[in-house]
């Protein structure tokens, strides 16, 4: 189940943020957006969910045409969202906030469910009736990515999957991500750490001023200092 964006233009209001964007996230497959602050990473998370306006070009996933599709039906091709800033549901438990996104439209035997999910994530399991808003910042981004994993989706798209967390969580996070990525989900993922980012994924696109200026696999960037020190700021 491929997600293929060609030639993307968006805006808010009369600001034009991205410019022609082209990317593809090949089914089972790992893929990065990398580029500085406010070069359009999360712009296109918000133009793949419907949340923007679109101009020009196309977003399509398993075929199906995204744009003017509303986020609700976004969501039920098959697409979970792990956004910037977490966004979990701070008067539910966190067994009511898993409960609250819980779908499988497709009658799958090997659907994600809560306990599977705490399995995925012990520390949740410990906390399974605390308040959202009880929860640590780690905690609460392995609840948003758990949440996600609710809607069983065939695309898992995080945006700063990582930010703000601490190196060990920031490690347990990137190992529950290479087992995610072991069932066969596609990921689309938003980060700034290029080392972890190069151990899990398949292949990278670099943005400047909401435009493709690189892409490429690990191995090319890892090896291309002045790529990352260039657009990236490393």
């Amino acid at each position: 189940m491929s997600l293929e964006i060609r030639d993307l233009d968006a805006s808010y209001g009369v600001s034009q943020v991205l410019f022609g964007l082209s990317m593809q996230v090949r089914t089972g497959s790992v893929t990065t957006l990398l580029g500085r602050n406010g070069m359009g990473k999360t712009t296109t998370v918000k133009a793949i969910f419907g949340q923007v306006s679109v101009g020009a070009g196309s977003i399509r996933f398993d075929g199906c045409d995204l744009v003017g599709l509303p986020a609700y039906r976004i969501a039920r091709t098959g697409i979970g969202l792990v956004p910037e800033g977490r966004q979990i549901f701070p008067n539910l438990t966190v067994t009511e906030n898993l409960v609250a996104t819980a779908a499988n439209r497709d009658d799958s035997p090997d659907s994600w469910t809560v306990r599977g999910v705490m399995a995925l994530f012990p520390a949740l399991s410990a906390r399974a009736s605390s308040m959202g808003s009880q929860l640590s910042g780690g905690e609460q981004q392995m609840l948003a990515i758990g949440r996600a994993l609710m809607l069983n989706p065939k695309l898992l798209v995080l945006d700063e999957a990582t930010e703000g967390l601490a190196p060990l969580i920031r490690e347990q996070v990137w190992q529950r991500l290479e087992k995610i990525r072991d069932t066969g989900i596609s990921i689309l993922l938003i980060d700034k750490n290029i080392s972890d980012l190069c151990r899990i994924a398949d292949h990278h696109y670099v943005i400047e001023k909401g435009a493709v200026v690189w892409e490429g696999d690990s191995r090319s960037l890892l090896n291309s200092a002045d790529i990352q020190a260039r657009y990236l700021g490393l």
